[in-house]
């Protein structure tokens, strides 16, 4: 018997043994039981790291609505940069880099006419009619007025408030804001006392990123307007760059840093978030390894539906070796039908599972509280990836499953097996 017609013959003793024995189905009970485990953990595992995939997406996107993907930043005391607009060419010049702008950050107290003030973060920023493509989204955030930070008066006077602050200190579009910051404090030469910088703006927008942080405590006013607030005079605290993708933006830092050298420095969007999107890592993490014990425990059904079929078929295997079928080949059969359930499983897992998640996804099928997740539904995003991984995953649990039941079958002596009830 030539090899091929082995390889025939032993295809065809395995999905006789997949089928049910009064043939009146394609499958045997216990290989649809076999099947169905292998469907049940493919696809939970799938539609799993894709909603961990999703929420990972959508969450860093509400974090970076206001952050760029790269800063470039200043040692010294001072922690600002004189002489920016040299180092603003030399990073818009180099490749990978899609924009770059300067920023002005700083903290002060505010308040709207109120006795009531609190403390806001705030942020200088070029203006939205500015030329030029822009590092972050947050002036497409804008609920009411705009980013252009005009002034009754003509002048780049305005403040857009996050909605939270805005509601807090009572100050709605045409109100006047004023910012206290101890920013380039003076003492006064005859009392002696510290007198604080204080400048008023007017509240010209109001926006919404849906994310607290910003939506509670960011004032964003004119680039020029922070510089003077914060006595900076024409430095900046720094430079804000946003790369091809996110995915590129770290190697892009190292890049950037070894570039302009001391005493700059860079920082990327995971530096600056570390903390939650290793969280998040470690999760998604956490959750593939419980889901993957689904289908470590379909192959546990597999050892035990393969181990069944042995026992059935012990004369038929005798029968078998006695006409001469080499050990090699009785492993190999039950070696193809673990094969066979694994890729029929997992077949039937992937496409279960994306077909799931896609309908999650497109018709939100999941709602959610966006005052307390962040966002308004559940997200699922497929990784190729992924799963090509669950994919690998599923067919070499499977067959690894079929290498006990196959041994035992290979071990069989012709005369018991025949003999055996």
């Amino acid at each position: 018997m030539t090899d091929r017609s082995r390889r025939r013959l032993e295809f065809a003793i395995a999905w006789r043994y997949l089928r049910s024995r009064r043939g009146s189905r394609p499958l045997s009970f216990i290989s649809i039981i076999a099947i169905g485990g292998m469907v049940v953990g493919v696809s939970a595992l799938l539609v799993i790291i894709g909603v961990m995939n999703g929420l990972q997406h959508d969450l860093r996107e509400k974090i970076l609505v206001g952050s760029p993907d790269i800063r470039v930043l200043n040692y010294g005391d001072e922690l600002r940069i004189a002489n920016w607009r040299p180092t603003l060419d030399s990073v818009l010049h180099h490749p990978g880099v899609v924009a770059a702008a300067p920023i002005v950050l700083g903290t002060g107290v505010a308040s709207a006419g109120h006795n009531y003030a609190e403390p806001v973060s705030v942020a200088g920023i070029a203006a939205a009619d500015a030329p030029g493509p822009f590092v972050t989204t947050i002036r497409e955030k804008a609920t009411l007025g705009d980013f252009t930070f005009r002034s009754a008066n003509g002048g780049r006077r305005g403040a857009v408030l996050g909605r939270l602050v805005a509601d807090r200190l009572h100050a709605s579009p045409g109100a006047t804001l004023q910012i206290v910051t101890a920013a380039g404090v003076s003492q006064n030469a005859v009392t002696g006392a510290f007198m604080p910088r204080v400048a008023e703006f007017e509240v010209t927008g109001i926006f919404e990123t849906g994310m607290y942080e910003y939506d509670n405590q960011y004032v964003y006013v004119a680039l020029e307007a922070a510089q003077a607030l914060m006595a900076l005079d024409s430095a900046v605290s720094g430079i804000e760059v946003r790369a091809e993708t996110r995915e590129a933006a770290p190697a892009l830092a190292e890049q950037l840093e070894q570039l302009l050298g001391y005493p700059f420095h860079t920082v990327d969007w995971h530096q600056q978030n570390s903390s939650l999107f290793k969280a998040l890592t470690l999760e998604k993490l956490g959750m593939s390894v419980i889901l993957s014990l689904i289908i470590i425990v379909a192959a546990f059904n597999i050892v035990s539906t393969l181990t069944m079929v042995v026992r059935d078929k012990t004369r038929e295997i005798g029968i078998l070796k006695a006409m001469g079928l080499p050990a090699a080949s009785v492993r190999r059969v039950f070696l193809m039908q673990g094969l066979v359930i694994g890729i029929v499983g997992t077949g039937l897992g992937l496409l279960l599972g994306i077909g799931t998640g896609t309908l999650i996804d497109r018709f939100r099928l999941i709602a959610l509280d966006p005052q307390i997740y962040f966002i308004d539904h559940l997200p699922v995003r497929m990784q190729a990836l992924d799963v090509a991984l669950i994919t690998v995953l599923g067919v070499v649990i499977a067959t690894v499953a079929t290498l006990y039941p196959a041994v035992q079958a290979s071990r069989l002596y012709p005369i018991e097996a025949i003999r055996s009830e």
